[in-house]
């Protein structure tokens, strides 16, 4: 296996034990952890890549595909001269970097996968399925309003008023990434069920309990699968950074702050 060059633009925070983070499709390092970014970089060395068409990063004209995201995160981390790291993935990045805790299983120190999933159910996939096709037609004011929909948990929905789901809409459409359209065709892709038995880290699977986009089934595979995989729970919908973030924040950092043996 061939280390890449890094090419993706690349986040670099703090200082500490290392953490690698992978963030979700139509999102960014920025966009997925700034919320509790500093919270980590407090006690980490926190790298983050963002994909292709996020962030800083150019799109391509190439399918995405995990191995390559994932040799990337890796190589973001050689680039600062980090040696072993844990990971953090959030939804699609929790394919990710369980795709890079099995590529570089003497690296990874500990595993976090947050809303996460192995592979896509046919409920979940036609609603990925529509996002796909309404970003494609450019009808982005109308999907804003269709993924707040289907990551916000009902309650923290049914507190906005229709001012606020307006400009909530109209704020997202204005930030759509241009390489929305290739992440999500990942996303329903996606397929790391056999990856997960060789997961090698100490994991933490974080379930969003109150989540319209990733039911609980979906979340609870990885959890069941990976070998001494431990879960905690938030009341949220996919979006943990935007309804709970400080409760997030302490779930992660504790476990990455406590001693593990591996499974």
């Amino acid at each position: 296996m061939t280390d890449p060059v890094p090419s993706y633009a690349r986040t670099v925070r703090g200082a500490g034990p290392a953490l690698l983070l992978a963030h979700g499709a139509g999102g960014g390092i920025e966009a997925n952890f700034g919320p509790i970014i500093e919270g980590l970089a407090a006690r980490h060395t926190v790298v983050g890549v963002d994909y292709p068409g996020s962030g800083r990063t150019s799109t391509t004209p190439e399918p995405l595909e995990l191995d390559a995201l994932a040799d990337q995160l890796v190589a973001a981390a050689d680039a600062e001269g980090i040696d072993r790291f844990a990971l953090c993935g959030y939804s699609l990045g929790g394919a990710v970097a369980v795709r890079a805790a099995v590529r570089r299983p003497h690296r990874v120190t500990s595993l976090v996968l947050s809303t996460s999933f192995a592979r896509l159910d046919t409920r979940t996939d036609l609603a990925v399925g529509i996002w796909h096709q309404l970003y494609a037609s450019g009808e982005h004011l109308l999907l804003a309003r269709y993924l707040t929909h289907l990551t916000v948990s009902a309650p923290v929905l049914n507190s906005l008023t229709p001012n606020q789901l307006r400009a909530a809409a109209e704020q997202t459409a204005s930030t759509l990434p241009s390489g929305t359209g290739a992440q999500v065709d990942l996303v329903r892709r996606t397929d790391v069920r056999a990856d997960l038995e060789a997961v090698a880290a100490p994991t933490l699977v974080v379930l969003t309990t109150a989540d319209p986009l990733i039911p609980a089934a979906l979340q609870m595979e990885p959890a069941e699968a990976v070998p001494g995989a431990r879960t905690a729970q938030l009341a949220t919908g996919h979006l943990p950074f935007l309804e709970r973030p400080d409760e997030w924040l302490q779930i992660i950092t504790g476990f990455l702050g406590r001693p593990h043996d591996r499974p």
